[in-house]
């Protein structure tokens, strides 16, 4: 399946250590982080533990975590760090000319 890219906004309308939530179309919410290198990375906005809202949880790394019961998860993975257990999907994004793009799959 080709993937079609849409821009987002400016990678500076995302605080840095923070994150945008975004609605496209029928997709699940996502979630674009920020890390404090401009480093983004977008996952469903939705923890695998209880539901929770990812982007408004607390960004520190590349991991974020979950405002509702501190759950831990892997930016670049989706993966909860253990002891947790759990996987929120992933999806590609990237940075040009400091605009961010998400791609629609």
């Amino acid at each position: 399946m080709t993937q079609q890219w849409q821009r987002i906004c400016a990678l500076t309308d995302i605080p840095t250590q923070g994150a945008r939530a975004v609605q496209l179309g029928d997709m699940a919410p996502i979630a674009i982080f920020r890390t404090t290198g401009d480093r983004v990375f977008a996952l469903d906005n939705r923890c695998p533990h209880k539901g929770g809202e990812l982007s408004h949880g607390l960004v520190y790394g590349e991991t974020v975590a979950c405002p509702m019961h501190n759950f831990k998860i892997d930016l670049k993975t989706g993966q909860a760090l253990a002891p947790e257990q759990g996987q929120t999907a992933c999806h590609s994004v990237e940075v040009r000319d400091g605009e961010v793009w998400l791609a629609r799959s």
